[in-house]
């Protein structure tokens, strides 16, 4: 059809249907191509997402060939008839361990494999135990004392989850206990063969744990212990950054940029690693040595690191509100605190960077005594600055002497409110900060941290002057070598 102009239009049909409502061909086609373009991004999007979780940590994408390796060597159990015939119809149930237990870390596949063993080896034991005694009480009293047992065992159980040792590193197979005795005490109600069953379950279970087990610690094993240890670091670097950045964008002598912002908030990573380090350090303790971590390493105490450090960390968000904050302080005086705080959140960065290194490298420093007494030192100096501030300046910034007879200066108290917040705030991350340090030295202690390169030479000296070696002997670099070693 053509309009009043000779144009010719795409012709459109309407239908109208009993309400009245009119459909029109040309709006129904883009509302159907906006949909199919709108699935078709998100699609995209959707697979470039999990293109980059591969790309930042091809483990994951191995653990999921490790799983798929896993369940193909299982399910042989199935399909060949030889051990098909030693297993039997059980089979499925090496299967179901295998999707179960296998996890991404070595420890927690461990933790949930020698947990689901135990809870299901000692459930079946127990059910047995019940059964027998059913089979001498007789059919008459059979069901009462399975139903008693049954209710008391599994309200135990249950209860237990609650007390805090059980429920960090028993409570998998403590459910695995509840379900497993569960399934047999009833199943032996109808069941005659219980004990053949039972045996013939907890084999299966045994055998796809131990191949869980062998996968996870032979390729390319993911250890717990090392992501904790690597998280913690990372965590103390975040705080250092976060310290320096909050007093150098407080003091305007930093811009705000995405990198300097990016630092600043560094510090709610840390805030929010409390559960993630609680279970790395639980699967942890499941891990066999490995690397330079020895057998018992002290796993614990890297949480007692993590929750000094988010003591620190609440301090350090504290200070980061003081940046937006709509009270004002004087120029004059950020100017004056400006060189003595950025001094302080230097220090003490400098003293969370020492830790890291000293964690990372695992030997001990030689140099943190030295860079905590600056640490002090600065903090002590930015105190008393801003003690005797009201009474050493007056309205110019011009230092004046003080004099009981002068009429002393008055600040408004609501420019110096800010700057007392922030300095009480920087003292206090100070001493936040030496907690941090008492439980890294008490981890160097613990996990016997070597000792320092400079600490062996000055040792070897000690004992080359100590045997009376001669000055010769003493330069002589084999000589050195030797004493270094028995040192």
């Amino acid at each position: 059809m053509t309009n009043n102009e000779g144009v010719t239009k795409e012709p459109e049909w309407r239908i109208k249907v009993e309400d009245g409502v009119i459909w029109k061909r040309a709006e129904t086609s883009r509302t159907m191509w906006t949909f199919i373009a709108s699935l078709y991004f998100n699609l995209c999007k959707f697979m470039r997402k999990s293109w980059e979780i591969g790309v930042n940590d091809p483990r994951k994408f191995i653990h999921c060939l490790k799983v798929g390796i896993t369940l193909t060597v299982v399910s042989l159990f199935y399909y060949l008839n030889p051990l098909y015939d030693g297993v039997g119809g059980n089979a499925m149930w090496a299967v179901m361990t295998v999707v179960v237990i296998f996890e991404y870390t070595a420890g927690s596949t461990i933790y949930k494999g020698i947990n689901r063993i135990c809870g299901t080896t000692l459930a079946g034991l127990l059910a047995f135990g019940v059964h027998w005694v059913c089979s001498k009480a007789g059919e008459k009293f059979e069901l009462i004392i399975v139903g008693v047992l049954l209710f008391l065992l599994a309200s135990a159980a249950t209860y237990s989850r609650f007390i805090p040792i059980i429920k960090a590193r028993f409570d998998y197979g403590v459910m695995i206990f509840i379900l497993t005795f569960s399934l047999v005490s009833i199943s032996g109600y109808r069941i005659d063969e219980l004990f053949d069953v039972a045996k013939a379950r907890i084999s299966t279970i045994i055998i796809g744990t131990s191949l869980c087990i062998m996968v996870s610690l032979i390729i390319r094993p993911v250890w717990a212990g090392l992501d904790l240890y690597v998280l913690v670091i990372g965590n103390i670097d975040k705080l250092a950054d976060s310290i320096q950045g909050c007093v150098a964008q407080y003091f305007e002598l930093e811009t705000s940029d995405e990198e300097s912002t990016k630092n600043i908030i560094g510090y709610k990573s840390v805030l929010n690693s409390k559960a993630t380090e609680e279970a790395l350090a639980n699967f942890a303790r499941w891990e066999p040595p490995h690397g330079r971590f020895n057998f018992r390493h002290p796993w614990k105490q890297y949480l007692k690191i993590g929750a000094t450090m988010r003591r620190c960390a609440s301090c350090i968000e504290t200070l980061n509100g003081c940046i937006d904050s709509e009270n004002k302080t004087s120029y004059d005086m950020k100017k004056n605190m400006s060189a003595p705080s950025m001094k302080v959140g230097a220090n003490t960065a400098s003293v969370l960077r020492e830790l890291a290194i000293t964690i990372k490298t695992m030997t001990k420093s030689n140099k943190l005594d030295t860079l905590v007494i600056e640490m002090s030192n600065t903090s002590q100096e930015l105190q008393n600055l801003l003690k005797s501030y009201p009474n050493t300046h007056n309205k110019n910034g011009t230092e004046v002497p003080y004099d009981d007879d002068d009429e002393k200066f008055e600040i408004p108290i609501m420019e110096i409110i800010q700057v007392v917040t922030v300095v009480s705030l920087l003292n206090e991350i100070v001493v936040r900060v030496k907690d941090i340090v008492k439980c890294v030295e008490e981890l160097s202690n613990l996990a016997k941290f070597e000792p320092s390169i400079l600490s062996k030479c000055n040792k070897s000296k000690q004992h080359l002057a100590d045997n009376k070696i001669s000055p010769e002997q003493q330069n002589d670099e084999e000589t050195i070598i030797k004493t270094i070693q028995i040192v």
